[in-house]
């Protein structure tokens, strides 16, 4: 898929947009409104950037996540339901309006691959990781454990609360690229914005695995720490 040179910026406080994911957003700022009629009348895309943590000002991060609009349900009162779909990292640079919403021309951030075999190890210490986790009780969106039930061949009608470890576990193995396994398990199970934001960055991948176990062990030992009476 080609990707425009210029697109529509959401500047939102917490959100990250990694490839492959689903987030699901409530459009009912006006400016919002405007971009998604635009959107959906020419390439159904937006890019959505964390604003930068500590500055008033809304000021998006400059890595971003380009997203497709796959489902968008208008409501009466002119919001929207919107399910957008990640494409690519992006880096935000020149912007060309910042009214009635910002728009900004976009560069596409290639992953960096490093050597397989450390790659490959990062990954397997990295499922050690999201089994611990599990194990401790963690819970998923909505949304994504229906897109394991769909991989799986889970019922639709079956309980979200059935779609196991296990059924996880075998998700995360039809998946081969350790990357798209990475930032899959980085927009839902880390829950610091920072620590995602910083996921989304890092385009080495050996770095971004490195972070990411990094980042499930202070998870893991935080939730220890709660347990404790």
């Amino acid at each position: 898929m080609q990707l425009p040179a210029t697109v529509p910026v959401m500047t939102l406080p917490n959100a990250t947009l990694f490839p492959g994911a689903l987030l699901p957003l409530y459009i009912f700022e006006p400016r919002y409104r405007r971009m998604l009629d635009d959107a959906l009348e020419s390439q159904r895309m937006f890019a959505v950037a964390m604003r930068k943590p500590g500055c008033r000002r809304e000021i998006p991060s400059a890595v971003a996540g380009l997203g497709l609009i796959r489902v968008s349900v208008a409501k009466r009162d002119g919001t929207s339901y919107v399910i957008l779909q990640g494409l690519s990292r992006v880096q935000l640079e020149t912007a060309v309006r910042y009214k009635p919403y910002r728009v900004q021309r976009i560069a596409p951030l290639a992953e960096v691959n490093a050597d397989s075999v450390v790659v490959d190890a990062l990954a397997a210490k990295v499922r050690d990781l999201v089994s611990e986790r599990f194990d401790q009780g963690v819970t998923w969106p909505a949304h994504v454990l229906q897109e394991v039930k769909a991989a799986v061949g889970t019922p639709a009608t079956e309980a979200l609360p059935t779609c196991s470890l296990k059924h996880f576990l075998s998700y995360l193995e039809r998946i081969e690229d350790p990357g798209q396994v990475a930032d899959l398990i980085s927009c839902t199970l880390l829950s610091g914005y920072r620590e995602r934001q910083i996921i989304l960055e890092t385009v080495d991948l050996e770095s971004r695995l490195r972070f990411l176990i990094h980042f499930l062990m202070g998870e893991i030992r935080r939730h220890r720490k709660e347990r404790i009476p």
